[in-house]
């Protein structure tokens, strides 16, 4: 299943006006939840690990990391492994403020805890806010404001201590 199919498998289900939506195939599954009310999206994707899904992957993380985030060495990878990454749980573009006039919502040095707003992704012309899944203080930033992302592409980097 391509981007293209995901796309107008989660356009379908928004304008199904169902609750929960789940898709599954031996290489892929998906899970797209929405509440009948109609306010807020959440999407939630599940890959699975198989031998050719790193393969079919690559091309497009390679792509995504050279066009909105820096490419990190080997030695820079070990430096970052006492950090906690938050990572991107969905494709769509991602933005440091709620809005263009309000400030950013993290920036580097600033404490988090769990629970607490660090960026939105835009997808499908909704406003998703990523909530920090643990506390620390922010050591980096991996993407640029207003870029796109992928599932699974790391955002943050937190320090627990």
């Amino acid at each position: 299943m391509d981007i293209k199919d995901i796309q107008n498998l989660i356009k379908f289900v928004s304008k199904a006006e169902v609750s929960e939506v789940k898709y599954k195939t031996k290489d892929f599954e998906i899970t797209i939840k929405t509440p009948l009310g109609g306010n807020e999206v959440s999407y939630v994707t599940q890959p699975q690990m198989y031998a050719q899904a790193p393969q079919q992957s690559a091309p497009a993380q390679n792509m995504a990391a050279g066009s909105s985030a820096p490419v990190q060495s080997s030695e820079e990878t070990s430096d970052d492994s006492k950090y906690v990454t938050i990572k991107s749980p969905m494709i769509g573009t991602f933005y440091r403020k709620p809005s263009p006039d309000k400030e950013v919502f993290v920036n580097v040095g600033d404490d988090v805890s769990v629970g607490k707003v660090v960026c939105v992704i835009e997808a499908m012309k909704l406003f998703n806010q990523i909530d920090s899944e643990v506390s620390g203080k922010i050591v980096k930033i991996l993407v640029d404001d207003a870029t796109p992302v992928e599932y699974d592409q790391p955002l943050f980097l937190v320090d627990p201590s």
